[in-house]
């Protein structure tokens, strides 16, 4: 067996261990991007941040990515310079744009000049301000200003490093099980989500002195870590192209004109339209999904003295998560029918344990928390079967029927449970679990199947196009669900008393519209024989 391995991508033990640097860094990128979401209540007290200037901030993640168009330049720097370069790019780019968001929320940065120069200034934007989408306005913190630009710039790293993760990912696994690694990928990384909800408040609130910029700080750390994962794959990738003789897109350079490539297929166009509209009614909610159950379920903080409210039980609650993400991802890999329903077994005690700490602490936080963690469990057998049977299209229409059924019962039935606080939890639970699970069908199904809608050497392109136009509803949809929220709740001024109804139906409408989109898309690939219900790898 040894000697047909020829290269590092013939080995693999080598293909997953690039895979893991890779996944190990969005990790890192997903604890970061929603590092201030769970202490937006704290953001208010301690630096003056109502929820224009928090959305407002939230939003200029996305910013330069949609209307400076960098993510179109970042696919043509990913086609012309190759995946290890724009890799490691993106790391630092990441780690620069976390450090301006860390020093805004510093107290060095409070009474400093700088502070006066952004209080000043930055108040109108020409052009951006008459369009209504300037990532400032007047009366805006300058703690706030000065995260948007640092958000902004990390944003630019964090999608140049999701294209480039997704073409490092087609690079090795392309022939073998490629479905099976896009969505083991996107299951690691989403724990990021939950780690993040569960150590921003902890690190926030950690010796009974509140200080925001802790859970920033540790979110710049953890980017340190994924600059080095991705120096570390720049040195397997090389390797590896020593190997094979390849010289990333050096014999067959990029041309602009290849993108008409793209922007002509019919295929194309529904997987992106099909992608952004998964994404808005998912990233969007994350931002809002802590304050909806804070509005719909009865939730009481355990005594202060209490073990449910000590620091110590977050350690424990995470180290059971990570026994649940564990156990559940390793049992797919299990030969034997005993070791795989073991761990299967280990990995379900350890969920419900789970649920029963996240209701005794009554938090929020710790509720959604669990979003991820039936992903990770179900993006394994998901991305297998693609593999091996096919039937990416179909997948994507069930992930549809899921979104509308989850947001849905987050709008009518959760409500309901109000009263019932144990009902209600079982029922924000057991929602969130099979929403997370719906999500994953997305990278099991949907990123592999661009390869097979584009040449090769453009792929980090149709890669940065998917991603611009998912941007689009990461920027748009944060804003809608708030102006929603706002007219349906006038005179509301307590946050925990929100009727979440009518932007939960908007994100409903969205399911519906990438069911209908996903029906289309099984015709077109029927017609035109874009052989995205075939397996990625022929037996």
């Amino acid at each position: 067996m040894s000697e047909q391995i020829k290269t590092l991508r013939d080995s693999a033990a080598m293909r997953w261990t690039a895979l893991l640097l890779l996944a190990l860094a969005m990790f890192c990128s997903y604890i970061f991007m929603d590092i201030l979401s769970p202490i937006k209540d704290l953001m208010l007290s301690e630096r003056g941040w109502d929820s224009t200037a928090f959305g407002t901030m939230q939003g200029a993640e996305v910013f330069l990515n949609v209307f400076v168009f960098f993510l179109i330049f970042a696919g043509i720097i990913l086609d012309k310079m190759g995946v290890r370069f724009t890799a490691v790019l993106s790391g630092a780019v990441m780690l620069i744009g976390a450090i301006i968001k860390w020093y805004a929320v510093a107290d060095a940065f409070k009474g400093s000049g700088l502070e006066t120069w952004f209080t000043n200034n930055l108040n109108y934007i020409p052009g951006f301000d008459e369009l209504g989408v300037s990532p400032f306005y007047l009366g805006m913190p300058a703690s706030a200003k000065v995260a948007a630009i640092g958000f902004m710039i990390f944003g630019c790293g964090c999608e140049m490093a999701g294209i480039t993760v997704s073409r490092g990912i087609v690079k090795w696994f392309k022939g073998r099980e490629m479905a099976l690694a896009m969505g083991s990928e996107m299951a690691l990384a989403r724990l990021g989500v939950a780690t993040c909800m569960i150590f921003s408040p902890f690190f926030a609130k950690l010796g009974g002195v509140i200080s925001v910029s802790r859970s920033v700080a540790f979110g710049v750390v953890i980017l340190m870590i994924a600059l080095i994962m991705f120096i570390v794959y720049f040195f397997m990738d090389k390797k590896l192209d020593s190997q094979t003789g390849e010289a990333e897109e050096k014999d067959d350079p990029f041309k602009i004109s290849d993108l008409g490539q793209i922007l002509t297929s019919s295929g194309f166009w529904l997987v992106a339209l099909l992608c952004v509209l998964y994404y808005s009614a998912i990233f969007p909610f994350q931002k809002y999904a802590v304050n909806m159950l804070q509005c719909n379920l009865e939730l009481h903080e355990p005594a202060a003295d209490s073990f449910w409210a000590s620091p110590s039980v977050t350690i424990v609650q995470y180290v059971i998560m990570l026994i649940v993400a564990a156990a559940g991802f390793a049992s797919n890999f299990m030969k034997s029918a005993g070791k795989k329903f073991g761990f299967l077994a280990i990995s379900i005690i350890a969920l419900v344990t789970y649920c029963y700490m996240g209701y005794m602490r009554q938090s929020a936080e710790s509720i959604f928390a669990v979003f991820p963690l039936l992903a990770v469990l179900i993006t394994p057998i998901l991305g297998s079967y693609v593999d091996h049977k096919g039937k990416a299209a179909s997948m994507l229409v069930l992930g549809s029927i899921l979104l509308i059924a989850c947001h849905l019962t987050f709008a009518f039935v959760l409500p309901a449970f109000k009263g019932n606080a144990v009902g209600g939890i079982i029922i924000a639970y057991l929602t969130i679990l099979v929403l997370g699970s719906s999500f994953s069908l997305v990278p099991a199904s949907l990123w592999p199947s661009v390869p097979k809608l584009v040449d090769a050497k453009i792929i980090g392109s149709a890669y940065a196009l998917i991603f611009w136009i998912q941007n689009i509803g990461l920027w748009l949809f944060p804003l809608l669900i708030g102006k929603v929220l706002d007219k349906t709740n006038p005179g509301v001024t307590d946050p925990t008393q929100y009727n979440y109804t009518a932007p939960l139906v908007m994100l409903a409408s969205l399911g519906v519209a990438a069911l209908i989109l996903g029906l289309i898309l099984k015709v077109v690939d029927k017609k035109k024989g874009l052989g995205l219900e075939e397996p990625n790898i022929k037996e």
